[in-house]
């Protein structure tokens, strides 16, 4: 049975920790920067109402404690701890062991092929594979949807390797997997750098220090057609960079087409009614006052904007392609960091 280390204990390292090991998948270690706060025995709440137990080997904060014994390294970080957390890993690393993130979109191919060495393997998702949340952080998580396929990204290692690394992967995570041409085409995606951020322009684009709003809304289930066509227009921008990098024809879906939509009134539906979404509120703090202002040191903000869609415009920028719709959010959501 392979050994994975789950780095990070956010809501993907909680579910995809519990699940592995409870389904016999894979020996489970965790790096963390806070271990007290862990059990070896992780419950993880299923859709069907399941409870999955599973079992953590090891738990530490020191790199060295975990990395080594590893045969898959699985980053389940933010953006903005990626690149702290391979200079971290990189003297304990061994050869033959496979470095990869659960997600792409907010760099992480970027900072690994610059910092670690050309002959580590390194993978990715070019989208998460489960819908998770924390309910006890080290105890418990519920795993509120399931992905039917998977889509990976797999640099420094032979055609031949990474054949075996996809069926690998597919066993574990228990669905087909596709094997992605390069990076490119796991980091950049029309997942949440364009999703949330497009939501969250449409929402606060107009809010002004001293506004207060009655409740804080649901980020999904109360999406309006203003967010979606602002998606819509993120999405179209998106693929005139694609139209310019070295990546296949048709790899990613238009959003549209991801959300078996045809316009703004049919994504906005389709959006507000997916189960794995409901009961998301939006990023959103309550005032003394009792009412509520958007939440700028939210992960939303501080995630999406400079880690996520941050490369996507810059890519844009550096290939001199016009994107006004990307232009204007990304230029709001960096110049909300500062409050």
């Amino acid at each position: 049975m392979k050994k994975v280390c789950i780095v990070g204990g956010g809501n993907l390292g909680h579910v995809i920790a519990g699940y592995l090991s409870a389904c016999g998948k894979a020996r489970i270690s965790i790096l963390t920067s806070k271990p007290e706060v862990w059990s070896h025995t992780l419950a993880i709440h299923t859709p069907q109402d399941k409870i999955l137990t599973g079992n953590i080997d090891a738990i530490s904060a020191n790199a060295a404690a975990v990395i080594p014994g590893a045969d898959i390294i699985l980053f389940c970080l933010p953006g903005f701890a990626i690149r702290n957390k391979l200079e971290q890993i990189k003297p304990c690393l061994l050869p033959g062991q496979f470095v990869g993130s659960v997600f792409c979109s907010t760099g992480f191919f970027f900072e690994a092929l610059d910092l670690l060495p050309s002959d580590v393997a390194l993978f990715g998702f070019q989208r998460v594979p489960f819908i998770a949340r924390v309910t006890e952080c080290g105890k418990s998580a519920d795993l509120k949807g399931f992905k039917e396929s998977h889509n990976i990204a797999v640099e420094n290692c032979s055609i031949e390797e990474k054949e075996s690394f996809r069926n690998l992967i597919s066993d574990m995570f228990d669905a087909p997997v596709t094997l992605l041409s390069n990076y490119y085409e796991a980091s950049f995606t029309n997942s949440n750098p364009i999703l949330h951020t497009s939501r969250l322009y449409s929402m606060f684009k107009d809010w002004i220090p001293g506004t207060e709003y009655p409740r804080n809304y649901l980020f999904y289930q109360e999406w309006n057609i203003e967010s979606a066509q602002c998606l819509i227009d993120m999405d179209r921008e998106l693929f005139d960079i694609l139209d310019r990098l070295p990546v296949r024809k048709g790899f990613l879906k238009t959003i549209l087409d991801y959300y078996d939509s045809s316009d703004s009134q049919s994504l906005t539906h389709k959006l507000s009614s997916i189960e794995g979404f409901k009961g998301i509120y939006s990023p959103m703090v309550q005032t003394s006052s009792g009412g509520f202002v958007p939440d700028f040191g939210s992960r939303y903000f501080t995630e999406d904007f400079p880690y996520g869609l941050h490369y996507i415009w810059k890519q844009a920028h550096e290939l001199n392609i016009k994107v006004p719709t990307i232009d204007k959010v990304y230029n709001w959501g960096i110049s909300k960091l500062n409050y």
